[in-house]
């Protein structure tokens, strides 16, 4: 089973490779992007878990270590 987390910052958190992602497409020629947020994505193998067991395993790491839960929100896809 695999686990997809993705990371970002939450909505007011200053995101300087966001801002600098948008100047350099900006300065390439392309044009009407309203904003860009940079974030990670964190890839998980899981064996021998149900669903709801990887969901609940992979939300604990993601409070403990993935996501600074402070700053940052995520989201997880169990595929």
């Amino acid at each position: 089973m695999r686990a997809i987390v993705n990371v970002y910052l939450k909505q007011g958190v200053l995101d300087p490779q966001g801002k600098a992602a948008h100047h350099a497409l900006n300065s390439l020629g392309f044009d009407g992007i309203k904003d860009i947020r940079i974030g990670k994505q964190i890839i998980i193998e899981l064996d021998g878990v149900s669903k709801e067991d990887a969901m609940e395993k992979v939300t604990q790491m993601s409070e403990t270590l993935l996501a600074n839960t402070v700053i940052e929100d995520y989201t997880i896809e169990i595929a």
